[in-house]
């Protein structure tokens, strides 16, 4: 291309980026007035612990911009025919200058007026121009098994609609799950504390202990240790996008030690301390 006379300014701009389509969608008329796609729209929901281990099916109720349809979208009050803009004279763009040392400075942006698309239409009644209004909607929304607080759902074309009929964006639901006062969570295992009596731990016993699935029985083996973790294989939260596979529950044992003995138990407790004193001793002669 050669060297031209660019004695508008919008003609040199337009030069420089008509190959790539417009800078920030100023190249051109067409471009100005193509359709934009809408944004994109958030929703925070709320599980209780269960649910999210487990997924759920909610209804939500979001609130949107939709297409206009008294103006079908396009702004304009029904009836009307778009005028040429007179601020900008239908470029969609204004030319500001500014003296400097090295010269005069001239800045192309977007026109006020008719807000970069050349033309001026009386605003629609029901949406003031837009070309959208906001509105509410129940959609319904599954949740897969295993999302946590932080998770995010992508939901296509349920954002807001976007201008001179573009496609909608898209909803994203950011989850907060709420705690369990009794299991709690680490990743895909479920944590658990157990109590037992000392005597439960030296001869072991069997216990009830709460799962999402209900109550479980797990056998306490004899001799177990104070902070000893026991796994129940597949009592965990369901991995995410693979229902199937599960983590586990760790519980752990704590041991309670009394504090007061009555006087039967303590005279128990000595001929056990008797005892294991003559057996050692036996053991080393």
């Amino acid at each position: 291309m050669g060297t031209g006379d660019y004695s508008n300014p919008f003609d040199l701009f337009e030069s420089l980026f008509e190959g790539f389509g417009g800078m920030g969608g100023m190249g051109g008329r067409a471009a100005r007035n193509r359709p934009m796609q809408g944004d994109d729209e958030a929703y925070n929901l709320v599980l209780n612990f269960k649910e999210a281990v487990f997924g759920v099916e909610k209804e939500i109720e979001i609130t949107r911009l939709e297409g206009c349809n008294t103006c079908d979208g396009t702004g304009a009050k029904p009836g009307t025919k778009p005028t040429t803009c007179k601020t900008c004279g239908g470029q969609g763009q204004v030319v500001s200058s500014t003296r400097t040392p090295l010269g005069i400075f001239q800045q192309v942006s977007a026109c006020n007026t008719c807000g970069g698309t050349g033309e001026f239409s009386t605003p629609c009644n029901t949406c003031g121009g837009d070309g959208r209004v906001r509105k509410t909607k129940r959609i319904s929304l599954k949740v897969p098994a295993g999302v946590d607080s932080g998770s995010r759902l992508r939901v296509r074309s349920e954002g807001n609609a976007g201008r001179r009929g573009g496609p909608p964006g898209d909803l994203y639901v950011f989850i907060d799950v709420l705690s369990d006062p009794v299991l709690k969570r680490d990743g895909t295992n479920i944590l658990y504390t157990c109590k037992v009596s000392y005597i439960d731990a030296i001869l072991g016993t069997t216990v009830k202990v709460p799962t999402v699935d209900g109550m479980v029985d797990l056998k306490i083996p004899s001799g177990t240790q104070p902070g000893t973790t026991l796994v129940m294989s597949k009592k965990g939260v369901p991995l995410l996008g693979k229902s199937n596979a599960r983590g586990d529950q760790l519980v752990r044992v704590q041991v309670e030690i009394p504090k007061r003995l009555s006087s039967d138990e303590r005279k128990l407790i000595e001929e056990l301390s008797n005892l294991n004193k003559a057996q050692t001793a036996n053991s080393r002669r």
